[in-house]
């Protein structure tokens, strides 16, 4: 759906949108657009992001590959990479024109009307023009059944006509993958080769096991809107905040914290104007800092000098008001953590096991780590690491997750037979539960691998204890709940200066030799430090809100 206050503004402002601006922060636009930036005020692409724009590229190429195999003989043309843009979009249109089957890596004509440039891992010719197919580094999909169907083709079969009902299949929601789409056809329409009576596109995911297919007009998006809709109604935004921003306008988005700005390059300079402004963002983010602006609570000082007893702004996205409140009031008063609750409660038990896992991306779990501490139970207490180091994915995988579930169990065991009690703690279930779970189901019948049932009914029991929950039951924090944030209350500490998941995702390529050099093992040595301080730094954070924190923390009430 083409946008005209973007057709209106396109000819007096030279702004080209890719698909990514919207699904990205408004402020980000305007800055990525606005000449009086210093440019040295953007930060530099961290590690993390900058190893995952590799992967992506590594998992397109070799998706390329792998459909050019399957299609061998048939008109299949690949876009030239590391050639200028211009040569890319000639070769791209020359491509289309000539009626090629398949048009991989290709770069569309910017639409200068509109707006709008971008390419496509594939255009793919139906009967009547093209669609466009693009390849992502994530989960599509995933097994059972929903309510919205879900249309696939195999891998390899690139038909949009030949996709079928997945009734084993339900949706992940990826949004942005529609959007995307949405803005690719656009890009189609208006060189007059996107299909005339319909639009569609196709994704292939991280799993690379089908092409699933999206109509671009169904209902799919909040509101009863289509993709195509609310692709129009973002990019019209977006595209309006860019045009102020280029033509040195009045800017039509002002910064405010969310949870983009943690790994924004522009997040520095937004920090700088939120603090000038004491902006309420800077405790209460995203649409809770929207909607107290729309009650006129612009400021930390506002929010902190209402009275909690009086008429507040209605509860927000189910957060107390009172909450929100102490929270301006910590942050006044230089508190990161204050209590909302009377007295801290802590699940304990005679024998405890902290568990962190380590995971690379969607390829697997490499190392669970344990520390077993609380009664004896003739288990040696301290740390016990359960590691593959074969490049992942790979079935040893299912060995190091089996001896950890044998041990884990074993302990278990113990415990019970000397009728002492036992829990398991770690910080956030959901990773540990994603791949306890998911590792149970794809090693299913391999040695020393537990039934899907069995792991399924440990993490529902009251022996695994969720610390981040009991986290957020106990405390306001106003710099965030994660374990690097607050463990540091405790007097925990990380051996290693540089200690972060995105960095361990580095050291893990380096330590397995996917970085084209041979395994470090020095790596792996640090891996296994990492993956052990997180684990006593919930031990010790554990220990702190059984002991010392009700008298070092303030309750929310005493600000």
């Amino acid at each position: 759906m083409c946008s005209d206050s973007a057709r209106g503004a396109a000819g007096r402002v030279p702004v080209l949108l890719d698909a990514v601006a919207v699904t990205r922060c408004r402020r980000r636009v305007h800055l990525e657009h606005d000449p009086n930036v210093p440019k040295d005020e953007r930060l530099p692409t961290d590690a993390g992001t900058r190893q995952r724009i590799v992967d992506a590229a590594e998992h397109r190429r070799d998706v390329a590959e792998r459909l050019r195999a399957v299609h061998r003989g048939a008109h299949w043309v690949t876009v030239p990479e590391g050639v200028p843009a211009a040569e890319r979009v000639a070769a791209t249109v020359a491509a289309l024109e000539a009626g090629a089957a398949y048009v991989c890596g290709a770069v569309l004509p910017p639409d200068t009307e509109g707006g709008r440039r971008g390419g496509a891992e594939l255009l793919v010719r139906t009967g009547a023009g093209y669609v466009p197919v693009i390849v992502v580094r994530h989960k599509i999909s995933d097994p059972g059944t929903a309510s919205n169907p879900v249309y696939t083709t195999p891998f390899g079969d690139l038909d949009p006509d030949n996709a079928r009902l997945d009734p084993a299949r339900k949706l992940r929601s990826q949004p942005r993958d529609q959007l995307r789409l949405a803005h690719l056809w656009e890009l189609l329409r208006v060189t007059g080769h996107a299909e005339p009576d319909r639009s569609r596109g196709g994704v292939i995911g991280m799993e690379t096991d089908v092409t699933v297919w999206h109509d671009l007009d169904a209902a799919t998006f909040p509101g009863g809107l289509s993709a195509r809709e609310e692709y129009g109604r973002r990019f019209a935004d977006r595209f309006a905040v860019a045009s102020a921003a280029a033509h040195e306008e009045e800017p039509l988005a002002q910064p405010s914290r969310i949870l983009e700005c943690r790994s924004c390059p522009w997040w520095s300079l937004c920090e700088r104007e939120l603090l000038a402004a004491r902006d309420v963002s800077l405790v209460v983010r995203g649409d809770d800092a929207v909607e107290l602006r729309r009650a006129g609570i612009t400021t930390v000082d506002e929010l902190a000098a209402l009275d909690p007893s009086g008429a507040q702004p209605a509860l927000l996205n189910g957060n107390d008001p009172a909450h929100l409140i102490a929270l301006a009031q910590a942050w006044l008063g230089g508190h990161s953590v204050v209590r909302k609750v009377d007295a801290l409660r802590v699940q304990r038990a005679d024998v405890e096991v902290d568990v962190d896992m380590e995971s690379y991306s969607d390829r697997g779990a490499y190392l669970w780590g344990a520390l077993l501490g609380g009664a004896d139970v003739g288990l040696r207490h301290g740390y016990h690491a359960f590691s593959t180091w074969d490049p992942l994915p790979t079935e040893d995988e299912a060995r190091s997750f089996a001896e950890f579930w044998a041990w884990f169990s074993d302990v278990r065991a113990r415990a019970a037979r000397q009728g002492l009690s036992f829990r398991a703690y770690c910080y956030n279930a959901r990773a540990e539960n994603r791949w306890l779970l998911s590792s149970a189901e794809r090693f299913a019948g391999l040695p020393g691998v537990p039934e899907i049932a069995e792991v399924k009914s440990f993490v529902e029991s009251e022996e695994w204890v969720d610390l981040f929950r009991t986290v957020s039951d106990s405390f306001l924090c106003v710099r965030g709940k994660g374990l690097k944030v607050v463990a540091p209350l405790a007097g925990f500490s990380w051996r290693d200066p540089d200690a972060s998941g995105e960095a361990s995702m580095q050291w893990y390529r380096e330590a397995v030799g996917m970085t084209g050099e041979a395994p470090d093992v020095a790596q792996r040595d640090r891996l296994m430090r990492y993956n052990e301080d997180d684990v006593r730094a919930t031990a010790a954070l554990r220990e702190w809100m059984s002991g010392s924190a009700m008298t070092e923390i303030p309750h929310m009430r005493d600000l």
